[in-house]
């Protein structure tokens, strides 16, 4: 892996030591014909699909479930403690180009990457239902049932109207830049920006709302989805050891009953 992140800093090691090893993503989905109906429910909040950031430490497995237990927010809020903080830099130098080009399926050192099918839809396929895939194709999702977790509203998606959904970056690419990734190595900029961890498909509006704010100055609207968010937020500042500003811990703190 070239200018990688295996290995990195002690604290994301102890982070990871308080949660279960997630196991490989499995699609398991196969090719629908794109005129064809899918078949099945939709997903809503108690599906069982989705997986509490605390037993999803790679972001494979889908959603994003609250977390709910003293015992689960308490080792949410040990996670978030160990997150070291900064002011906020200057935007300057920012472009989006920067961190690769979107939704590159080449990105090194993250799961799915090379898996022949572009970050985009490997996130649709992960976290939707009744998908229907383009003909001949069994990655490109044309249609899909989405259970969004930051609105908490179940969203029938058809490609048509594509920026209904949007792939949300939870720790956003300028914030990044802001805290330090300006001086990375390009390689890992490629990796935040496609590494599952880092991506969850929401409602395109609410994506749009928050911008490339912090914890501090956005949460998502659904209230029992904030401590999990803020959760996987520290997941990938963790991982990349990237510091966040001291509003933005301490509301991610005050999420899980700090």
């Amino acid at each position: 892996m070239r200018h990688g992140i295996t290995g990195t800093g002690t604290r994301f090691l102890r982070a990871v030591t308080v949660v279960a090893t997630a196991a490989v993503l499995v699609s398991g989905c196969k090719d629908f014909e794109e005129g064809d109906s899918s078949t099945g429910a939709g997903p809503t909040a108690t599906d069982g699909r989705a997986v509490s950031p605390l037993k999803n430490p790679d972001g494979t497995k889908p959603g994003l479930a609250p977390v709910t237990t003293d015992a689960d927010k308490e080792t949410a809020r040990k996670l978030i403690e160990e997150l070291s903080t900064k002011g906020r830099g200057p935007k300057t130098g920012y472009d989006r180009d920067e961190f690769g080009y979107a939704w590159m399926d080449t990105a090194d050192g993250v799961p799915l990457a090379r898996n022949g099918c572009d970050t985009r839809n490997d996130l649709i396929r992960r976290d939707g239902q009744n998908l229907r895939f383009r003909s001949g194709s069994n990655c490109v999702v044309v249609a899909m049932t989405l259970q969004d977790p930051y609105t908490g509203t179940t969203i029938e998606w058809r490609k048509q109207k594509a920026a209904e959904v949007q792939i949300d970056h939870v720790v956003p690419l300028s914030y990044s830049w802001q805290m330090g990734s300006s001086r990375w190595p390009e390689s890992k900029r490629k990796q935040l920006a496609n590494d599952v961890l880092n991506l969850i498909p929401v409602e395109g509006r609410a994506n749009s709302a928050k911008g490339d704010s912090g914890p501090a100055s956005w949460l998502p609207p659904n209230k029992p989805i904030r401590c999990a968010y803020a959760v996987r937020f520290a997941q990938v500042a963790l991982k990349y050891e990237m510091p966040v500003t001291a509003p933005d811990r301490q509301m991610m703190v005050k999420q899980c009953g700090g």
